[in-house]
């Protein structure tokens, strides 16, 4: 069962891409819903209210625990940022699951009208990739790969997909697309640890 955090953020379409995919998902609001998933999808959204909404339903230090102990969990757009051990850019009291060993810029790319469509080179083929006031990756921990980069254009290689271990982000919303690739990504991850822990 893959949990889809439901405080705000397109959730639907996660959900929908997931059972795309042939896994059974959803949505997850309280600690006591994230108890009996085996997974998370942290949807895009506003990465501050995302931070606000996870303190104030309880959910933040149970997800933070989660990631610890191995959780596989998939971050896209506010998701990334909120699976980033650094914030550029962040309000101060803003806070992050972490988990990936990176430092995510908040609203790289710019403002909400400043979104775009644009070719992301993504496991080595290109992949249609929607960018909704997205944040890319500035650094990188030696444990991160590099799964995905802008192609062309001002914004051209920089990092827009990774992953490390079970944890997987995009800075673009592929549930948005129709191409399923990232979330096939993340069922197989999912299956994996779960073959692994069991």
């Amino acid at each position: 069962m893959i949990g889809v955090l439901a405080l705000q953020g397109d959730v639907r379409e996660h959900l929908r891409a997931l059972a795309a995919c042939g896994a059974t998902a959803r949505p997850v609001r309280r600690a006591t819903e994230l108890a009996e998933v085996s997974a998370l999808v942290l949807p895009g959204g506003e990465s501050t209210t995302m931070s606000k909404l996870a303190v104030e339903f309880g959910v933040l230090e149970p997800i933070r625990s989660r990631i610890k102990a191995g959780m596989p969990a998939y971050g896209s757009c506010a998701g990334m940022i909120m699976l980033a051990d650094e914030i550029l850019d962040g309000r101060p009291d803003q806070q992050s699951f972490g988990g990936i060993e990176m430092a995510v810029r908040r609203n790289a790319f710019g403002r909400q009208v400043d979104s775009f469509e644009a070719s992301v080179s993504f496991g080595g083929a290109p992949f249609p990739a929607v960018f909704i006031r997205a944040p890319w990756v500035e650094r990188t921990g030696p444990a991160v790969e590099v799964l995905g980069r802008v192609e062309d254009g001002p914004a051209a290689g920089r990092i827009v997909a990774v992953r490390q271990g079970n944890l997987l982000a995009t800075a673009f919303h592929p549930e948005l697309t129709g191409d399923v690739r990232v979330h096939r990504l993340f069922v197989e991850i999912v299956r994996a640890a779960t073959d692994t822990e069991g």
